[in-house]
């Protein structure tokens, strides 16, 4: 009876003792609140984290560092439920801010029994609730995964006549420096683009805007590497207005986030998104370019310049730079971009709570761009010496072929001592066919002279050297870190750029040179 008396008096008091701290716990499990006037609560408050620094800043820590669990203010008996407490707290607050929150159906008196399970289970179904609740708020009243979609379209360039139509009325622009760019009149071309494509019918278009970055992409990615590092300092004290990129280069998307999409579309997230698009949007610039140097192949053809020695060596190795650039985009997006899109979809719909949705999302833009070589500065500078050497054969090609498209230009057909009056009639006189054949003859000789030329002859050997070189390089880069982190994309990527066996004896020949210097360095130490 002593025992029994005791023991009751012993549950009243912890009872009466736990009654103010299970108040706090009440009124955060069940509202999303903290009111701690004392610090008795294990979880804390930070009220300098601010909910809208997280769509401006890349390591803004709001959704982690807001509310955090306080260890030595745990009793023991919540030891093992402080993670859901805290969360489902969190979800709650989130819900809160939206002015969604009614009256939880959870809400009851928690009190301490012996029966752990009592208070447990309260705190599960609390839990739960408060899982379900923001997780439709998000994906459901919210309409998270059509915004994902929307932005998959223009960041991920799924959406083709849109960035067919951006980049004909943009062209001009992008050939600026890009201090001299107008960001309202690319707002405007913008919206032009996105009204004449399909993209019209997405309901998110308009909350795509234009960005233009002080940085290129390799510094931006290299300032992203170097945080909390010693190279950070350095970074930092580069001025922007000293660094001169193009409009191309600095050219980019932004997107208009609102709270609380912004928790799974961050300015992290963005920044990742971003720094795919920059990606591949300039190699798809630079196919466009080579494109454009192709159809120059197709007038050379017509003027039955086909078996002429500048011809062959020069369009051959832009044949085999579209190869390189055509299979590259071909394997960001439809090996890396679309497979890893599906698999975050399919999570997607699994997931039992926001925390889930952060962590597939997070997975999937980290796997993108590990997969696109943008997490590999070593790899990432092969791409980008092979794109410049691209861009400026293509433009080396247009400048020295120029005459090529003016050939219906009637000056070709006028004997410049001729006086205007007298070419003029002259020129009237001549049919269709005669002027074409004049034209071809003056084209064809200007070709004849651009083929004997040495500079000309010796530019696209030099071209030739280093494009192979460096793609060679690109190879066997890929196959080391195919074969060390055992990444199968990337040798996906290998075989289609050697798809042929073209190189292979080139690689081995690499390979045999490197492991004979590493033999010598074992054998000298």
């Amino acid at each position: 009876m002593r025992d029994s008396r005791g023991q009751e008096l012993c549950l009243f008091l912890t009872q009466s003792a736990c009654a103010p701290y299970f108040g706090l716990l009440e009124k955060w499990i069940f509202k999303g609140v903290i009111e701690d006037p004392y610090c008795e609560f294990m979880v804390e408050e930070h009220e300098s984290m601010d909910k809208a620094k997280i769509q401006q800043d890349y390591n803004d820590a709001y959704w982690e560092q807001r509310y955090t669990i306080c260890r030595d203010r745990i009793p023991v008996f919540l030891e093992l439920l402080a993670d859901k407490i805290l969360r489902t707290g969190k979800y709650l607050n989130v819900v809160r801010q939206c002015g969604e929150l009614s009256n939880s159906p959870q809400a009851e008196e928690i009190l301490y029994t012996l029966n752990a399970s009592q208070y447990v289970d309260q705190i599960e179904k609390a839990y739960n609730y408060a899982s379900k609740l923001l997780l439709d708020l998000v994906m459901e009243e919210r309409e998270l995964i059509p915004r994902l979609r929307s932005i998959k379209r223009y960041f991920l360039m799924e959406q083709g006549d849109f960035f067919v139509n951006l980049m004909d009325i943009i062209d001009e622009e992008m050939k600026k420096p890009a201090k001299e760019i107008i960001p309202s009149r690319l707002e405007s071309l913008l919206e032009l683009a996105l009204r004449t494509s399909q993209a019209n019918s997405d309901l998110y278009k308009d909350d795509l805007k234009v960005e233009l970055s002080p940085y290129d992409l390799l510094t931006h990615l290299m300032r992203i590497h170097s945080i909390e590092t010693r190279q950070e300092q350095v970074l930092q004290m580069v001025d922007p207005s000293e660094i001169n990129i193009s409009g191309l280069e600095a050219f980019s998307f932004d997107y208009v986030v609102r709270w609380p999409e912004s928790l799974v579309l961050s300015r992290k997230a963005l920044t990742k998104y971003q720094l795919i698009f920059r990606h591949l949007f300039y190699c798809k610039h630079v196919d466009r370019t080579l494109c454009n140097v192709w159809t120059l192949n197709k007038s050379a053809k017509f003027l039955l310049l086909g078996r002429s020695k500048w011809f062959v060596l020069a369009f051959a190795l832009c044949q085999r730079m579209m190869h390189l650039v055509q299979n590259l985009q071909y394997y960001m997006l439809f090996e890396v971009i679309e497979p890893n899109w599906h698999m975050l979809m399919e999570k997607l719909k699994k997931a039992s709570n926001i925390d889930d949705v952060l962590l597939h999302h997070s997975d999937f833009l980290d796997k993108c761009l590990k997969d696109c070589m943008l997490t590999t500065p070593d790899l990432l500078k092969i791409v980008s010496k092979l794109m410049a050497i691209c861009v400026t054969f293509a433009n080396f090609i247009q400048r020295a072929t120029r005459t090529l498209t003016v050939g219906n230009d009637s000056s070709l057909l006028v004997d410049v001592n001729t006086p205007r009056k007298e070419a003029k009639e002259d020129h009237l006189d001549m049919s269709d066919t005669e002027r074409r054949g004049v034209a071809t003859q003056v084209l064809a000789g200007h070709l004849s002279q651009l083929e004997s030329s040495e500079d000309f002859a010796l530019t696209v050997t030099n071209f030739d050297e280093n494009f192979s070189s460096l793609l060679i390089e690109l190879l066997d880069s890929l196959s080391i870190h195919s074969g060390t982190n055992a990444e199968q994309t990337k040798i996906n990527i290998t075989h289609q750029l050697n798809y042929n066996g073209f190189y292979t004896d080139m690689l081995e020949k690499l390979a045999a040179n490197r492991s004979m210097a590493a033999m010598e360095a074992m054998n000298s130490s």
